[in-house]
């Protein structure tokens, strides 16, 4: 983890919410999307009210509004599985345009369209304002189980590597006349796969077994870090609890 690896998400800025420490942030995030999970989605006036929110944060936060509509599109699956509800949904019916419209079924888009939109855009202003390092820390020091963080932390630390080395195994077919375009050739690619996860697990051994010879015992050496003071609770805490009070307004 000394090596220095950020996601590419992240943006760095000399920010506010960048000083906050990371399980502030995770705990802000994690209480905003369950208020907006339980939210009906009849209340539109609410999901109006999380929008001005997020967009309010991402101007204190230093994120560029189009950085994060750019990267939101990684829902439009949903969104497209969102759009096919009304057309297939069942009771009563409306028609819009000619168009013979399931309530429920939009009821149901909007549903996913709105807290999947809230969500993510949340995630990214999280990922945004926060390296990969400290997320894990964060979650370190709000008590996740260490199996977890430690996975993090290996596949952090090794990504780049398995990257590489699929990278270099791409360029040795492509030399050996291998065109992905021809179907009859996926049998390379598939034993390409498979080697490159035979050689990570036989790497994984042996980093592990290295480990445990210099006195490893399931869980990394503790890193020493402030405890995060209650003002910056405090400024964390308010992204929740406004949305908490939009909610109970609307």
């Amino acid at each position: 983890m000394g090596a220095g690896h950020a996601h590419p998400l992240y943006l760095d800025r000399a920010g506010r919410v960048h000083r906050l420490a990371p399980e502030v942030k995770i705990v802000a995030v994690l209480l905003f999307t369950i208020v907006v999970v339980l939210t009906p989605p009849t209340e539109f006036s609410a999901f109006a009210g999380y929008s001005g929110l997020l967009a309010i944060s991402a101007i204190f936060a230093r994120v560029p509004p189009l950085w994060l509509l750019k990267r939101a599109t990684i829902e439009l699956p949903f969104v497209l599985l969102a759009v096919a509800l009304p057309f297939f949904g069942h009771g009563e019916r409306v028609v819009w345009l000619g168009l013979s419209l399931s309530v429920d079924g939009l009821h149901g888009a909007w549903n996913i369209f709105a807290k999947g939109t809230l969500g993510v855009l949340a995630s990214l202003m999280l990922a945004a304002t926060t390296t990969m390092r400290d997320l894990i820390l964060g979650l370190d020091r709000l008590r996740v189980p260490s199996v977890f963080t430690q996975i993090a932390t290996f596949m952090l630390r090794y990504l780049d590597v398995l990257a590489d080395d699929a990278r270099r195994m791409r360029i040795a077919r492509l030399s050996r006349g291998y065109d992905p375009r021809f179907l009859w050739q996926v049998k390379a690619f598939a034993v390409g796969v498979g080697s490159l996860f035979l050689r990570s697990y036989e790497r994984g051994e042996r980093v592990y077994l290295a480990m445990v010879s210099r006195g490893y015992t399931g869980r990394l050496p503790h890193v020493e870090s402030r405890k995060p003071p209650v003002r910056e609770w405090a400024v964390g805490a308010a992204l929740p609890l406004i949305s908490l009070g939009i909610a109970v307004l609307a």
